[in-house]
């Protein structure tokens, strides 16, 4: 099957407001579809000439202020994960996304800000950057967040930080969002986040509303290092995924032992619908992304349900010998 270009999804999208139209739909129900596909078109526009150097978007308190040991901890991260070749992408406002964009450099930073009635202002290091956005929808706002990153930290923060912590959980927990390193990150000594760990211990998981595997979606940390190498680990042997109908393809930057093959299959059994992992090379289909048909392959049926345990086996992937 071709690969639908950008074009042609637009057209698509185009319709779907056409015949919303033509069902009558209210004034501001259109307003919100017209306005949401032009949200979403000039995101595209923005982040396509970058769309293969990798991104890590943070978040955190706007009301944290110059001084605070949290300030200093995001300015330094940011700093730490430019050096190793990724850009940083932020609500583009005060506190913790200003410290972001210091440490990044407005060179290395993105800006999605959002517009709201006290009218958030870009912070002095993004503003007037082209890769900087502003958006009416927090929907839109939040798909390129997430569509984008390739890693995502949070600090210590209010209402709006907690909402993108399960937002992301969510779509990790689910499969909705490809796999991609989760961190929380504190000051040293911090306990933010342990606190906040210890509340999901002891009344989702105890309860039995989430599984034991969920928590290898994500870390909490005080640790820069630890947080950096999180990160880099996370693509030391595993590329990406796709899906080719009901076979999930984990692309590889080098092949695998095939003792450590069947280490795998052993291991992770329980996430295979049927069959086994197999190693090897594109599938037909695959013929949509040429600049990927060098990398070698792990292929296999996955359950789709346990993407804790998916987590697990990229971690194992990381940790494979050299052939």
């Amino acid at each position: 099957m071709a690969r639908i270009t950008a074009d042609q999804l637009i057209q698509q999208l185009q319709t779907t407001v056409q015949q919303l139209a033509a069902d009558q739909a209210s004034i501001a129900d259109l307003k919100i579809a017209a306005g949401a596909l032009r949200e979403m078109r000039e995101g595209f526009k923005l982040f396509a000439p970058f769309r293969h150097v990798k991104k890590v978007s943070t978040f955190g308190s706007a009301r944290v202020k110059e001084g605070d040991p949290v300030f200093r901890l995001a300015e330094e991260f940011a700093r730490r994960i430019v050096e190793h070749g990724f850009m940083v992408i932020t609500g583009a406002g005060g506190g913790i996304m200003e410290a972001c964009q210091r440490g990044a450099g407005r060179e290395r930073s993105f800006g999605v800000n959002i517009r709201l009635p006290h009218e958030q202002q870009a912070n002095t290091i993004i503003s007037g950057d082209p890769k900087l956005m502003s958006f009416r929808y927090f929907f839109t706002r939040k798909l390129f967040f997430l569509k984008e990153a390739d890693a995502v930290v949070l600090f210590p923060g209010g209402f709006g930080t907690h909402d993108e912590a399960f937002e992301t959980l969510t779509l990790l927990q689910t499969g909705k969002t490809r796999p991609v390193p989760l961190v929380f990150l504190d000051r040293p000594h911090g306990t933010y986040w342990t606190t906040w760990r210890r509340y999901v211990e002891e009344h989702m998981l105890r309860r039995g509303m989430i599984d034991r595997t969920d928590f290898s979606l994500f870390r909490v940390t005080d640790d820069i290092d630890e947080a950096v190498e999180e990160i880099l680990r996370f693509y030391v042997v595993y590329h990406s995924i796709r899906y080719v109908r009901e076979l999930l393809v984990v692309r590889l930057k080098r092949p695998l032992p095939e003792s450590y093959v069947a280490h795998l299959n052993r291991v992770f059994s329980d996430i295979v619908v049927r069959g086994r992992m197999e190693q090897r090379g594109p599938l037909p289909v695959e013929q949509d992304e040429p600049d990927l048909a060098s990398l070698p392959r792990l292929v296999f049926q996955f359950d789709r349900l346990h993407y804790g345990r998916l987590r697990e086996l990229i971690d194992a992937i990381n940790r494979a010998p050299m052939s």
